[in-house]
């Protein structure tokens, strides 16, 4: 049996996410960036809270978890032990190859620094499923706001060896802007142009665009492909150093 997973948005641009295990009731929040939305949403389901998983510090990610506490005071708050002193009411502090139970799901913790220094990743595996915050997003990756860009380069690379079927969900919907972006730098990658088709007009209907897949992050998204040569043709770096054309197209995309 498969989580079922109910994702809607919060605040402007953030995605909340429920996990919900239907053979235990267990249920766990991805994240808590505004409350009201998220028992909204908990409540039209029909379920209760047992979990909140953070994924880090960042005031768009934690701000409800006093508001979904008060609603559900027995839901543990389980986030990144490397900024456990930046986020208050956690439960349980994880890192690197800890495992979190959602009911009978069992979902492991990824470290990938860069965005934030102790920013973490949560995968079933089983279910080949990834929660990836704001390191991760579809066609892109969050700024590199507390690590140098190489650090967040080594922890996209560490995402991108999971399995080409894995789902990814990501902290917000961001994926219309990084597929402008994506085509300045891969200008001749016509998976990328049908893609960016099919997002604006799925973006026009008003229609998520998350989950995606890790395959085709690795066919589209410039941030994983740092080595292909199309790539570094476009931005006058061939043959260089994968890390320092990743650190470029970051500062790309930062002024972008």
């Amino acid at each position: 049996m498969n989580p079922i997973i109910h994702q809607f948005l919060c605040l402007s641009d953030n995605f909340g996410v429920l996990v919900h295990d239907p053979q235990t009731g267990a249920t766990a929040a991805i994240d808590a960036p505004d409350a009201a939305p998220i028992l909204k949403a908990l409540s039209d389901k029909g379920w209760d809270l047992t979990d909140v998983l953070i994924t880090h510090h960042h005031f768009d990610h934690t701000q409800g978890i006093a508001g979904l506490k008060a609603a559900f005071p027995r839901a543990r708050v389980t986030g990144p032990i490397r900024e456990a002193s930046k986020i208050a009411g956690l439960d349980a502090e994880v890192q690197e190859g800890d495992t979190v139970k959602i009911g009978s799901f069992e979902a492991m913790v990824i470290e990938v620094p860069g965005h934030t220094s102790g920013h973490i990743a949560y995968w079933i595996k089983a279910q080949n499923l990834l929660f990836a915050g704001d390191t991760l997003f579809a066609m892109g990756c969050g700024r590199g706001f507390e690590e140098p860009a190489p650090i967040l380069y080594r922890s996209l690379m560490k995402l991108s060896a999971l399995p080409g079927e894995t789902h990814i969900y990501c902290g917000h919907e961001y994926t219309l802007s990084n597929a402008r972006f994506a085509l300045s730098v891969d200008p001749h990658n016509s998976t990328l142009h049908d893609r960016a088709n099919v997002i604006a007009a799925m973006r026009a209907a008003g229609q998520f665009t998350l989950p995606t897949t890790m395959s085709l992050e690795l066919a589209t998204n410039p941030f994983l492909r740092a080595e292909d040569i199309g790539i570094q043709t476009a931005i006058g770096m061939i043959g260089a150093d994968p890390a320092a054309v990743f650190t470029e197209l970051r500062e790309r995309k930062n002024n972008f």
